[in-house]
C-alpha cells in the first residue's frame, strides 16, 4: 500500500514538473524566436493576451472544473479586475516609474476588486444549484457589463471623481478622464509585458496546485464528487464553496488587469457574454479539472482565430459545434468505456516493456 501511495505521488509530482516545463518551454522558445527576429508581428500582439485567457481559463477550470458550479459570467470578475487595474495604473503611474513595480500593484488591485465582488455574490448566488446559477451569474457578467458602461472616473489635483450615467466630473484644468463610460478607457500605459504574462501563469499555477493539495482543495474535490456525502462528515459546504469561487473571482480579476493594460483603449464590450462562453470552451476543451488542457487550449484558441482571420465571422459557430461534440462523446458510455480500455492496454503495454526492459539489464 505504501509503495502504492508513493506512486501515485510520484505522478502527480510528474504531472505538475510537465505542466511547469510546458509553460517555461512556451517562453524559451518565444524568446528565441525574438532573439533571432522571426516572430511575426501578429504572434508578438498576441502573447500577453494568450497570457491573460490562460488564466482566465485556470480561474474558471476552479469553479467549473474543481468546484463543479457552472458559471456563465466569469467575464464580469474580468471586467472588474480590468478597469480597477487601469484606475490604479493611471493614479500611480506620476508616482511610479517601474513598469513591473506599477504592474504588481495593479494586478493586486485588480484580483482584490475582482475577490471581493466575487465573495459578495457568491453569498446569494451560490445557494443555487445548476442552470439556475448558470443564468443567475450570466446576468451577473451583464450587468458588470452595463454599469461600466455608464461609469465616468476623473483625476485631477483634487483627486478621483465619479459620475454615473451622465458626465458630470467637473475636472480641473490639469485633470484628466480615465473612464468615459461607453468609450472605454483610452491613453492607457501599456505596461503587461509577456514576461509579466507568464510570471503570472506560473503563480496561478502554483497556487491552484498547493491548494489541490491542501485540505481545503481535497473538501472541494469532496462537494464536487458528492455534496451529500462530503455535507455528512462535516464539510460546511457553503464556506468552501464561497472561498473557491472568490478565489476564482481574485484570480480571474488579476487576468483582466494583465488583459487591459496590454492595449492602449479598453472599452466594457471586450467583457461581454461571448468572452465568458469562450473561456468556458477553453476549460471544457482542455477538460474539466485539467489544468495542462486549460492552458494548452486557451493558448491554441486564441491563436488560430488570429491565424485564420477570413473565418471570423464561423468562429463562435464552429466553438459551439465543437463544444456539443465533446459533451455527447464525453457522455456516451460506448466512447467512453473503449477510452478507458484503451488506455489501459496502453498502460500494460508499457508496464510489460519496462519489466522486461529491466530483466534485460539485469
Amino acid at each position: 500500500m505504501e509503495r502504492i501511495k508513493k506512486f501515485h505521488l510520484g505522478k502527480t509530482r510528474r504531472e505538475k514538473l510537465i505542466t511547469f516545463g510546458l509553460v517555461l518551454v512556451f517562453f524559451g522558445f518565444i524568446e528565441i524566436l525574438q532573439a533571432t527576429g522571426n516572430l511575426s508581428n501578429l504572434l508578438k500582439g498576441q502573447l500577453v493576451p494568450i497570457c491573460a485567457y490562460v488564466v482566465m481559463a485556470l480561474s474558471l477550470n476552479l469553479t467549473v472544473g474543481i468546484l463543479g458550479e457552472l458559471s456563465l459570467g466569469h467575464a464580469g470578475f474580468v471586467s472588474i479586475g480590468a478597469f480597477t487595474g487601469i484606475v490604479i495604473a493611471q493614479v500611480l503611474r506620476p508616482a511610479i516609474e517601474s513598469n513591473g513595480l506599477l504592474l504588481l500593484i495593479a494586478l493586486a488591485g485588480g484580483g482584490i476588486a475582482a475577490g471581493l465582488i466575487g465573495f459578495l455574490i457568491g453569498i446569494p448566488v451560490l445557494r443555487l444549484r445548476g442552470d439556475y446559477l448558470a443564468i443567475v451569474t450570466l446576468a451577473f457578467g451583464e450587468i458588470i457589463k452595463s454599469l461600466i458602461n455608464n461609469l465616468y472616473i476623473g483625476l485631477d489635483s483634487k483627486g478621483l471623481h465619479f459620475s454615473f450615467i451622465n458626465d458630470n466630473l467637473r475636472l480641473l484644468e490639469d485633470g484628466k478622464k480615465i473612464l468615459s463610460g461607453p468609450l472605454g478607457a483610452n491613453g492607457l500605459p501599456r505596461i503587461s509585458s509577456f514576461i509579466g504574462g507568464i510570471l503570472l501563469v506560473l503563480f496561478t499555477l502554483y497556487f491552484l496546485y498547493r491548494l489541490l493539495g491542501s485540505r481545503l482543495g481535497r473538501a472541494i474535490l469532496a462537494m464536487r464528487d458528492n455534496a451529500i456525502a462530503a455535507e455528512s462528515v462535516g464539510i460546511n459546504i457553503t464556506r468552501y464553496k464561497l472561498t473557491a469561487f472568490t478565489m476564482s473571482a481574485f484570480i480571474a480579476g488579476m487576468a483582466g488587469t494583465l488583459f487591459a493594460l496590454s492595449f492602449s483603449s479598453v472599452n466594457a464590450s471586450k467583457f461581454n457574454v461571448d468572452m465568458s462562453i469562450l473561456i468556458l470552451v477553453f476549460v471544457v476543451l482542455g477538460g474539466l479539472g485539467n489544468l495542462r488542457g486549460s492552458i494548452i487550449a486557451a493558448g491554441l484558441l486564441t491563436v488560430l482565430p488570429e491565424l485564420l482571420r477570413s473565418l471570423r465571422d464561423y468562429r463562435m459557430l464552429a466553438y459551439s459545434v465543437i463544444l456539443i461534440a465533446i459533451m455527447l462523446v464525453t457522455n456516451n458510455q460506448i466512447l467512453v468505456h473503449w477510452w478507458t480500455q484503451r488506455k489501459k492496454d496502453l498502460k500494460g503495454l508499457f508496464t510489460r516493456l519496462r519489466k522486461s526492459k529491466q530483466g534485460g539489464e539485469g
